[in-house]
């Protein structure tokens, strides 16, 4: 069986690390499978696919088409972003008619069985190209139901897919409320346990990554992880760290914002915009700024507290779920999937979403009982390795495959 994974974007953000795992799992845990990975763009994603042994092939979307999405400042009110989509919509409409044929031709070429489609851009343009007869399947990492312009447009796309993934039982409600025709399963994210684990760290190379002097030994380090999507809680997470500088001047704590722009999108911060707001808050000497990081371990590793900050409810919470294996006490604001990774004081902590107090109310908590830290962290690394651990994707992912190229009904794969 030939599985074609297509994927929007070459960085790699969440979705491509869950689609990582779905590849990793099936070259190496199953029998009779071939992935194939095709995106849309260059980037570091072919580079990780090709290591694995797994053919990657790119055909990179033009200009105009990467920047054309509806997940842009909602500030801007519904009837103007109606609009502003539209008109790009309009005026790419050329575009995207040569690209669809040479999609469609690239498609042909790889001859698949079925196709594995990994992004809203990737299931919009596979429902006006993909091949007759090769089955589609959705994997679906957000809430369509939060981006109403392309939730549109993919209920006329969903008739060509077969069946949908959804990664968490949250996403999956979501899904059937406004897809109620599309089979779906629930296949919830995995992490590789092996790498994502307890380990010593070397805690300074945060400090040479963001190319500051190294934190005095008894400093504390605390970290967001995160793409710059405005909704990944950038702001709550420095206005926490402004609230603990007035309640806690003296102690000698660095922040750390580690991540990048990932879609070439409206809907991200820039760097300057990021640093802009530490300064307006008073706390640029505390914060550090990493860039992305192909292997985020080392840096779960590194830090004392790991925040999860999304304004927005999370659909899964992979990061959540990579510092809990790496035994790492985490703060989660607590909506949606993330809900689904954690039981709340036991092996994570909950704050409600926005709140900057709560959250840095916590974290004095955390910070002032070594001991709590400790027992957090190994309450979450047995969460991981019993809820999350990756042998089962591989057995799942093929169960569904196969029953969407017999074209049975089916439930969700055990």
């Amino acid at each position: 069986m030939r599985v074609l994974f297509v994927n929007p974007v070459g960085t790699i953000g969440g979705a491509e690390r869950v689609l990582l795992r779905c590849l990793t799992s099936l070259k190496n845990d199953v029998d009779g499978v071939e992935p194939i990975l095709l995106v849309l763009d260059e980037g570091p994603l072919l580079d990780a696919v090709r290591s694995l042994g797994i053919k990657a092939v790119s055909l990179p979307l033009p200009p105009t088409l990467t920047a054309w999405g509806d997940s842009g400042e909602r500030s801007i009110g519904r009837l103007r972003r109606w609009m502003r989509f539209l008109l790009h919509g309009i005026s790419a409409a050329p575009a995207i008619c040569k690209y669809l044929a040479r999609l469609r031709v690239a498609i042909r070429q790889l001859s698949p069985d079925l196709i594995h489609s990994n992004g809203v851009k990737t299931h919009l343009l596979l429902g006006l190209s993909r091949p007759r007869r090769v089955p589609v399947v959705w994997h679906v990492h957000d809430f369509y139901s939060l981006r109403p312009l392309a939730e549109k447009l993919l209920r006329f796309a969903s008739r060509g897919a077969k069946s949908a993934i959804a990664i968490s039982d949250a996403v999956a409600s979501d899904l059937k409320h406004g897809f109620p025709g599309l089979p779906m399963v629930t296949i919830k994210n995995t992490v590789d346990v092996e790498h994502f684990s307890p380990r010593p760290a070397d805690r300074e190379r945060l400090d040479v990554l963001a190319g500051l002097d190294k934190l005095p030994a008894n400093g504390f380090r605390i970290g967001l992880v995160a793409t710059y999507a405005r909704w990944k809680g950038h702001e709550v997470f420095l206005r926490a760290a402004a609230e603990l500088a007035l309640a806690r001047p003296d102690w000698p704590i660095r922040w750390y914002i580690i991540g990048g722009p990932i879609y070439r999108t409206s809907a991200q911060y820039t760097l300057l915009e990021l640093r802009n707001l530490a300064t307006n808050l008073g706390i640029a000497e505390r914060v550090a700024f990493i860039p992305f990081q192909q292997d985020p371990a080392e840096i779960y590793r590194a830090l004392d507290v790991v925040v999860h900050a999304s304004t927005l409810p999370e659909p899964f919470g992979l990061t959540i779920a990579e510092a809990m294996a790496c035994g790492r006490a985490v703060i989660v604001s607590s909506a949606g999937g993330a809900t689904e990774v954690f039981t709340p004081g036991e092996e994570a902590i909950a704050v409600q979403p926005g709140d900057a107090r709560g959250m840095a109310s916590e974290i004095v908590e955390l910070l002032e009982n070594p001991e709590r830290r400790i027992q957090l962290g190994d309450a979450a690394r047995r969460r991981v390795e019993r809820d999350f651990h990756p042998n089962r994707l591989g057995r799942q992912l093929l169960n569904l495959y196969r029953n969407c190229l017999t074209a049975r009904e089916f439930s969700t794969p055990e």
